[in-house]
């Protein structure tokens, strides 16, 4: 099976699959290792990418209209000439290349494709599940509104395959927009991380870590949607109970209003995962920590789950979104309500840490659900086999 994978970034340029933009730093990497996982001595891949975006002179005139009189957000690439103009290049690229199977990451670039091979679209959420919490598509224009929602109307039926990671994703598809179910799977995203460790290698690392500083872990590049403050308060309060704690925080840097900072909290900014030394010092600093604690307010998925997971660390986080499918109560963590208080949290980690053999089955258990659940190569089979079904 040949199948062509179309990004409208070089997937293959690891600079610019783990820029610094927000967006680049989760969602394109997990285009790579998807499109990567499904491979195997039967299926290639070939990539078709990256693509040339238009632009034109009344998008910026929009954009000034409704952000400076209106007080709205206008999306640019949300136009259907840009999208529309993805559909021209792509078919035009299609033509000279013979594949069985036809798949994109994002829903803009299948909107307006016609195609004579199967479409497939493997992704994070409709644009729907983004109008809540996501703060660059929050306040949107209703111009933008009317365009995101037509683009995923127009995808998600034209498509004769639709993956998604979570069944809340999926739900939303089958709800706000009356996708035959039987064309909506759900096949779990694996971790964005190179993984060869065994559990023996997970012992040790389990073994490793103090019993005296629970440490905690908090990863995000946006600090108010991804709880930052709540995470901070945590930390306070479990050193207010009484136990000693240490918490790390990666890839953003707390707002002016959290500071000065308890000498407990170590913020340490984005490290840059594309380099040797900052791939090192981020899985060290994941293999070090006792939980990965980032309660979401809103989140289509959470990659960082199952990363966090491979190193046999439970993940605290919020049940929003996709995060109910990765995270399973007492398996590989805990999900509290978004509206929860520190002291729950603080209640769950202090009973867990106090009986340290409950901590280390706990954390063995996390990486089981890696194993069996978050790994790359179980999520290509699945596809692969969904594949074979419509070819």
């Amino acid at each position: 099976m040949k199948i062509t994978y179309i990004t409208d970034f070089d997937i293959l340029n690891p600079t610019e699959r783990n820029s610094h933009h927000p967006k680049a730093v989760g969602h394109r990497g997990r285009c790579f290792y998807a499109a990567k996982s499904l491979v195997d001595e039967q299926t290639t891949v070939q990539y078709l990418c990256p693509l040339s975006r238009k632009s034109a002179l009344i998008s910026k005139l929009k954009w000034r209209f409704y952000r400076y009189i209106l007080q709205q957000r206008y999306i640019a690439w949300a136009e259907p000439s840009v999208s529309q103009n993805y559909a021209a290049q792509i078919k035009q690229r299609l033509s000279n290349v013979k594949s069985d199977v036809v798949m994109a990451p994002e829903i803009n670039l299948l909107a307006y494709l016609e195609c004579d091979r199967p479409l497939v679209l493997w992704t994070d959420t409709p644009y729907a599940g983004l109008f809540d919490g996501y703060t660059d598509f929050s306040h949107l224009c209703r111009e933008t509104i009317n365009h995101l929602t037509t683009m995923d109307r127009l995808t998600l039926h034209k498509c004769q395959l639709v993956i998604f990671p979570s069944k809340w994703a999926a739900d939303i598809a089958i709800k706000n927009y009356q996708v035959d179910p039987a064309k909506v799977e759900v096949v779990p995203f694996g971790a964005n991380i190179e993984c060869d460790r065994t559990l023996a290698d997970i012992q040790s690392l389990v073994n490793a870590r103090s019993q005296q500083t629970c440490k905690l872990l908090f990863i995000g590049v946006d600090w108010v949607r991804k709880g930052g403050t709540i995470a901070l308060n945590v930390a306070k309060q479990l050193q207010e109970n009484g136990l000693d704690v240490e918490l790390i925080i990666v890839g953003c840097q707390p707002p002016e209003n959290e500071y000065p900072l308890p000498d407990f909290v170590k913020p340490l900014g984005f490290i840059n995962k594309s380099t040797p030394a900052g791939l090192a010092k981020f899985n060290s600093l994941i293999a070090e920590s006792h939980f990965l604690i980032v309660p979401s307010q809103a989140e289509t998925y959470g990659n960082v789950f199952c990363e966090a997971n491979s190193f046999g660390v439970p993940c605290l986080a919020t049940n929003a979104g996709g995060i109910a499918t990765i995270i399973r109560d007492g398996i590989n963590g805990k999900t509290f309500s978004p509206d929860a208080n520190p002291q729950e949290y603080c209640t769950y980690i202090e009973d867990i840490f106090s009986h340290y053999s409950t901590y280390k089955s706990l954390a063995l258990s996390a990486f089981h659900e890696y194993q069996t659940r978050f790994d790359w190569s179980a999520a290509g089979q699945s596809v692969r086999n969904l594949l074979s079904n419509i070819v």
